[in-house]
């Protein structure tokens, strides 16, 4: 029984020694972080995170133009709307729309079979003629030939120069007509007036048309404008002259051009002014009647402007992060602000940022406001 004993005090006293050791070694780890504290005093709080390592721009203001968007029109300067000359079926419709056209080149045919017959039968009325004049020509030459030598009276020779004369004459007047019917034959074939583009075919084949059917259009591929539509309340400041920017839907730049027309008149209709702007690029970029974007620049005036990349928005509002230095260091501001329109990669800044801003521009989406940065320039 004392054996036991005196183990188990051992065995106690051991234990005892071994839980005292640590904790005397962690209250001297303890002190010696405290005192390394003291030594030297931290420029990051226990516990905070590092300063995040960002880029940044410094804003300045750029030229910026102040411009209205509206929807233009590209038309050809030559352009041909083609109805027929004459009434009929149509019986070929030989281009389809979009199709490239040489000038002169057959379009569509109207039913030409009595037009044909009309002409035909003019030319067998000529041929008549022609024989009876032929006749006349010879017998003119005997008469006179017998007039000389006494054989026949001037009054013989009298009617047979009136016969000349007036077979001449009808058979001169066949050829005219004929040659009349020729070309009214030519009316029932629709030719390209010009080298150009087909355009819309409202009419297909068997439809009976008349001088006031529309049956095509030819646009020469090049020469273009562009038709905007300005709104009246505008009407004061539209002048000649004027920048015009033409863009695609996409936003990026087609043609600069400027105004070189205003229609004195209001389009009643679309409540607007019709203005024109010249353009030089062909049928790469622009065809007729394709709709394009315009944007009028009316004026340019200094502004701040920032990167696109530095732009995060909340609910529809944009803010940006501003590197500004405080006791603590430097830290992300978040800051509210109203863009403009875009200047190349930039937005325009109508309120929230002056020239001098640091503005953030890389690793935005792991910032909050009040959060440390390392601005690395």
């Amino acid at each position: 029984m004392k054996s036991n004993s005196g183990i188990n005090s051992s065995r106690s006293t051991g234990t005892e020694f071994s839980v005292r050791a640590v904790f005397a070694g962690t209250v001297a780890i303890f002190v010696s972080f405290a005192m390394s504290g003291c030594g030297k005093p931290e420029t990051v709080a226990a516990g905070a995170p590092p300063p995040t390592p960002v880029q940044t721009v410094t804003i300045s203001n750029s030229p910026v133009p102040r411009t209205d968007e509206y929807t233009a029109t590209i038309k050809s300067r030559r352009s041909a709307t083609l109805s027929p000359q004459v009434d009929g079926n149509i019986t070929q419709i030989l281009v389809k729309s979009g199709d490239r056209v040489k000038a002169g080149q057959d379009m569509i045919e109207i039913d030409p079979l009595k037009q044909r017959a009309t002409l035909d039968a003019q030319v067998a009325t000529e041929r008549q003629k022609k024989a009876v004049f032929d006749y006349n020509t010879i017998e003119i030459e005997r008469q006179r030939k017998l007039f000389a030598a006494g054989v026949t009276s001037r009054d013989t020779l009298d009617q047979a120069e009136q016969n000349y004369s007036n077979s001449k004459a009808d058979y001169e007047s066949s050829v005219a007509s004929r040659q009349t019917q020729e070309k009214q034959l030519g009316y029932y074939h629709i030719r390209a007036p010009f080298d150009g583009i087909v355009g819309d075919i409202p009419v297909h084949l068997g439809d009976y048309v008349s001088q006031t059917t529309v049956l095509t259009t030819v646009d020469e591929n090049r020469d273009y404008e562009a038709y905007i539509y300005i709104p009246t309340e505008r009407t004061s400041d539209v002048k000649l002259g004027l920048p015009v920017n033409i863009v695609d839907s996409n936003g990026a730049l087609l043609e600069s051009t400027k105004i070189y027309f205003v229609s004195p008149n209001v389009d009643n209709g679309l409540q607007g002014i019709l203005v024109k702007a010249p353009l030089k690029s062909g049928s790469d970029k622009f065809r007729t009647a394709q709709l394009v974007k315009a944007r009028v620049v009316w004026s340019t005036a200094p502004k701040p402007t920032v990167p696109v990349l530095a732009i995060t928005r909340i609910g529809g509002q944009a803010f940006v992060f501003v590197a500004q230095k405080s006791d603590k260091g430097t830290e992300a501001k978040q800051r509210a602000v109203v863009l403009g329109d875009t200047v190349g990669n930039d937005y325009a800044v109508d309120s929230g940022l002056k020239p001098g801003d640091k503005v953030i521009v890389s690793g935005i989406q792991f910032l909050v406001d009040g959060a440390p940065v390392q601005p690395l320039g």
